[in-house]
């Protein structure tokens, strides 16, 4: 026996679900602002995790001479090809707050960098060029400002594992302060006082002249 639903048209089943998703998705906002529901249906969080395991440790040879804050407005958006924004696309504008650190590496320097006179008063020095660490993305100061969701992306996030995930956008954002730190100045910055640095310790150890270089 065919049913109903199934001699219906095929344009007629597409409205029909619609409708059908449209009203969950109502039902949930009334059920959301109604007085006493979202206490009666609370949340708790329980925080079970295991302790933290110590895996490896690593001498540190370099010296952290500079940081930098940096921040970025990303607005990404993702276009579904025949269909409109309403039925499949997102747009997400995300603040990315994160820090840049740029460093000399210590560790490299040999014999031949470190030149001393006879006399102990002067002192050259050769020393790699500042470097750039991975850029860090500050969580307490990233946001998503608006979110904009097509009507078939909000009904995968009833189903995902990882409801509106904002990992596109944090790895976007952090692209985007590395790319700004490069240009930044912040390695000249850190062989600035790297140099100011080892010129008051070698100046406390008695040399009179001291001279830093960087690079081959």
């Amino acid at each position: 026996m065919t049913t109903s639903l199934g001699r219906m048209p095929v344009w007629a089943r597409v409205v029909t679900a619609i409708v059908l998703v449209l009203v969950v998705l109502f039902a949930g906002i009334r059920l959301a602002v109604l007085p006493g529901i979202k206490d009666l249906f609370g949340t708790e969080t329980h925080d079970r995790s295991g302790p933290t395991l110590l895996k490896s440790i690593q001498d540190m040879s370099r010296y952290d001479a500079a940081s930098g804050n940096f921040q970025v407005v990303v607005d990404l958006e993702k276009d579904a090809k025949f269909l409109p924004d309403a039925i499949r696309g997102t747009r997400t504008l995300y603040v990315g707050a994160g820090t840049v650190d740029a460093y000399v590496d210590l560790g490299g320097v040999g014999e031949r960098d470190v030149r001393v006179d006879k006399d102990r008063t002067t002192a050259t020095i050769r020393l790699p060029q500042a470097q750039l660490g991975k850029p860090a993305l500050d969580p307490d100061h990233s946001y998503a400002v608006s979110k904009q969701r097509g009507l078939l992306d909000r009904l995968g996030d009833l189903f995902s594992g990882n409801p509106n995930s904002e990992q596109a956008v944090q790895k976007l954002a952090v692209r985007h302060i590395g790319d700004a730190a490069k240009s930044s100045g912040l390695t000249k910055r850190a062989e600035s006082n790297t140099t100011d640095m080892l010129q008051g310790l070698l100046h406390s150890l008695g040399f009179t002249e001291v001279h830093i270089g960087y690079g081959a």
